[in-house]
């Protein structure tokens, strides 16, 4: 028998190493426009079921169960991928053969975990369909590689969901997955590194005691994570007093943020390889070699405008300050 737990939270036994199938989940066509997912082969989860139960008990504690952003955040549906396409089955084969291979070489055990990513509606129905892609579509069109996927683990979808993107119904989605960590190795927010240092482990993260980040390189990205579930909520933070936070919309305040304060809180949702390039972004600021405005405008690029504005309103919510600021 093979325990599949969402950690620190409930569990549930299923046999065989395999993938769980969908439950008896309805495949009527949404109306809270949710219905693309069913479309590409997703179930939705019946609100009644353990499963249901399991993913949003997991949800909910990673936001803090007594926090004004839990009670305010409505879980909209949960679908579940089934793997049914030829591709879906053939990642999902992947995933449990790549799984054996890394327990034989770790003793016995894969160190396989679930843990929440956040990004765009468009990107996750993407990634269920496609797989992880090296290049992502940035602020103003512009495609920008990546050397690592960042994930959140179970315990704090917190930080994924301030990654998420608002969609034009308000909502925002997350992907559920199984993920082979094997054995970690930590990685900093400032680090230059694109691969294992050394062929002994397999992935990475920002602590090793206490993860809030785990890193799979992208070599591995579509063979060591496998997208299970994607969950389509509200949540607080979209609003705003006229409405829906507009995605390309960062709306400055006093009196400032200083900018490492940014860098420091936007190192919790972001990878290896942009927080090296905000960093040296910021380097080139302090020794003058590009303007302020030339700073902001890379910031944007570099963590999209829907994180920054999360952040932000996070921190003038708790500490009563604004936008960003030149002083170090």
């Amino acid at each position: 028998m093979n325990q599949i737990v969402v950690e620190d939270q409930v569990s549930v036994t299923i046999g065989d190493d395999q993938i769980p199938c969908a439950t008896s989940g309805s495949n009527e066509i949404d109306s809270d426009g949710l219905e693309f997912f069913v479309k590409s082969g997703l179930a939705k989860i019946q609100e009644s079921s353990l499963e249901d139960f399991i993913i949003r008990t997991s949800f909910f504690s990673g936001m803090g169960q007594n926090s004004d952003l839990a009670k305010k955040t409505k879980i909209v549906a949960i679908h579940k991928n089934l793997n049914s396409s030829w591709s879906g089955k053939a990642r999902a084969q992947s995933f449990r053969v790549f799984s054996k291979a890394v327990a034989d070489k770790c003793g016995g055990d894969a160190n396989v975990k679930y843990a929440w990513y956040g990004a765009s509606r468009d990107e996750i129905s993407d990634i269920v369909m496609h797989g992880f892609s090296w290049c992502l579509r940035a602020d103003g069109n512009r495609d920008c590689c990546r050397h690592s996927i960042s994930l959140s683990p179970a315990k704090f979808s917190f930080d994924s969901v301030l990654s998420s993107e608002v969609d034009e119904n308000g909502l925002g989605h997350l992907l559920l997955c199984r993920v082979i960590l094997g054995k970690q190795e930590v990685v900093t927010a400032d680090s230059n590194q694109f691969h294992p240092s050394s062929p002994e482990f397999d992935s990475s993260v920002d602590d090793l005691s206490v993860p809030r980040k785990y890193i799979v390189w992208s070599p591995y990205m579509n063979s060591h994570i496998l997208p299970c579930y994607i969950i389509s909520f509200e949540a607080p933070y979209n609003k705003c007093s006229n409405g829906l936070v507009e995605a390309n919309t960062i709306k400055p305040r006093s009196p400032w943020m200083r900018f490492p304060t940014l860098i420091s809180m936007l190192s919790r949702f972001l990878g290896p390889s942009e927080m090296a390039s905000l960093n040296k972004q910021y380097r080139d600021f302090r020794e003058k070699r590009i303007s302020r405005p030339q700073l902001i405008q890379r910031v944007k690029e570099i963590a999209g405008n829907q994180l920054l504005a999360a952040v932000v309103s996070l921190y003038t919510n708790k500490e009563h300050v604004g936008w960003l600021a030149s002083s170090a």
